[in-house]
């Protein structure tokens, strides 16, 4: 998968391995790894680079006919972005019990308040999403 290919990246470069992917009709768009260490940029999540590449591949803000892929559901920053870039559906591997806003402690992209709510799957090699954040972790401690 991209997504953790790019995650293994970031994780070259000290970041917490995350790996996002903005695909249209099964065509990614844009992959991209968190990059805050590396940019010195707090938010320099791998959804929010991607979901720029993408705007910029496709030429406009609206991200139609898109899937975004994430290894780790998404902060409450990107579940933002997600709704305001209007993106169809997201699919993540790992839940996130700490900061996790599609589900885990708050679910902004089912906020009936917002006017965009995308479609979205969890689980999607959650095992091997998860054991490389356990392990980047564990490294730390």
């Amino acid at each position: 998968m991209l997504a953790l290919d790019a995650a293994r990246e970031a994780q070259q470069h000290d970041d917490v391995p995350i790996g996002a992917v903005v695909a249209r009709h099964g065509i990614p768009l844009s992959v991209a790894g968190n990059r805050r260490e590396i940019d010195r940029d707090p938010t320099a999540h791998a959804e929010l680079i991607a979901i720029r590449e993408a705007a910029a591949a496709l030429g406009g803000w609206r991200l139609p006919d898109t899937t975004l892929y994430v290894t780790l559901e998404p902060c409450a920053m990107c579940a933002g972005a997600i709704v305001l870039a209007r993106i169809p559906r997201v699919v993540f591997g790992a839940t996130d019990p700490k900061a996790g806003a599609a589900g885990s402690i708050m679910d902004i992209l089912d906020d009936p308040a917002l006017n965009h709510r995308p479609e979205v799957e969890s689980g999607l090699l959650a095992q091997e999403c998860g054991d490389l954040l356990r392990k980047f972790f564990a490294s730390r401690r």
